[in-house]
């Protein structure tokens, strides 16, 4: 392992981000910190581009701080450690995903939840010491974090770009599925063949469940078996949804839009669980209680997950092969990459080589 350096000074790296929301994405100088005793310094190498990056850099949703640097699906290799780092070494492959810090001694953080700490800090667009005043992402050439929050990846170094995602969507995906012990003998649905939703047609698939791919386009059927669904069906058409009426043990909901639930909670078995990932801008429309009351049946949301089973979604995703569906881009090319994004124009997911920033 090689010796920790302690000699660094700030450095100022290029990154892309916006100065407000009717804005678009361009070229920024950015400040990173002096790695501390416990911080690892990482030249990022590839991020994935997050639906939610695009809600929060056009201040879709509150709170947006400016200038803005999205990206929390971050991979690339250590070229620094603090003193006091010890898991860590110079040439580690790592990962970064939406968590940067947290209070550390809640019972969030202490169960390995930093995910639900009323503390945790964004990888981008929270408060922080370093300029400007809060964090900015992994669109950019470096990061400094603290070692609790840096991530081994132990996939082969060629699939690096296509492993970006696991950060986010990846997680945001696993975690509900083992949260509900999906596994062999479940039949399971996924709801929305996106980002979110070709994870979670794959984790689903790689734990052994009976996969139920949702979309309401016909043409990405075939996709959907490619991906390793078992049945796919097109939510617009009423005799397909109802030839699986409460048929289910679980639902995972990974469209970002508001929609009505009612016709997915219909499908449920008796104690049947349907969970929300998607963060849509505004409400989805209120589900009838009632098909909630007489079979029993749950609606429930999960957010990412915290940063034990984040390493684990990892090693899982290594033993079983599993990466995203990406489309590499340049990073002069994100904001042509968010409007394709809105238009439903990628499979599944762009990630930007951050090679394109020097």
């Amino acid at each position: 392992m090689s010796p920790p350096v302690t000699d660094l000074a700030p450095t100022s790296i290029q990154a892309y981000g916006a100065h407000a929301g009717d804005q678009p994405l361009v070229p920024l100088q950015i400040t990173r910190r002096a790695p501390g005793p416990h911080d690892v310094q990482i030249e990022i190498a590839f991020c994935g581009v997050c639906h939610s990056d695009i809600h929060q850099v056009r201040s879709e949703w509150a709170g947006t701080l400016y200038p803005c640097v999205p990206g929390h699906e971050i991979v690339g290799r250590v070229s620094a450690v603090g003193a006091h780092v010890e898991g860590f070494a110079a040439g580690d492959l790592v990962g970064v995903g939406c968590i940067v810090d947290s209070c550390q001694h809640c019972a969030d953080c202490d169960s390995g939840l930093e995910n639900y700490c009323d503390a945790m800090v964004g990888t981008y667009n929270s408060p922080t010491p370093d300029a400007p005043g809060h964090t900015l992402g992994g669109y950019s050439q470096r990061i400094v974090v603290h070692e609790r929050y840096v991530l081994r990846i132990r996939h082969p170094e060629a699939q690096l770009a296509a492993v970006a995602p696991l950060l986010c969507a990846g997680i945001t995906t696993y975690s509900p599925l083992r949260h509900w012990k999906v596994g062999p003998g479940q039949k399971v649905g996924v709801v929305g063949i996106g980002g979110l939703g070709h994870m979670g047609v794959k984790l689903a698939h790689a734990m052994g469940a009976r996969v139920v791919a949702f979309t309401t386009s016909a043409s990405k059927r075939k996709a959907a078996f490619a991906l390793g669904a078992d049945e796919v069906v097109v939510s617009r058409n009423e005799d397909e949804m109802a030839a699986h009426k409460k048929s289910l043990d679980f639902i995972l909901d990974t469209v970002a839009a508001p929609h009505e639930l009612d016709a997915f909670v219909k499908l449920l078995k008796r104690d049947g669980a349907m969970v929300l990932v998607g963060a849509p801008a505004s409400p989805h429309p209120s589900p009838n209680v009632l098909q909630l009351i007489m079979r029993r049946r749950t609606i429930a949301g999960s957010m990412i997950g915290g940063i034990p089973e984040t390493q684990e979604m990892l090693d899982f995703c290594a033993e079983h092969g599993i990466v995203a569906d990406i489309e590499l881009i340049r990073a002069e090319q994100i904001n042509e990459a968010y409007a394709r994004m809105l238009a439903g124009d990628v499979k599944y997911r762009f990630v930007i080589d951050s090679a394109s920033l020097g």
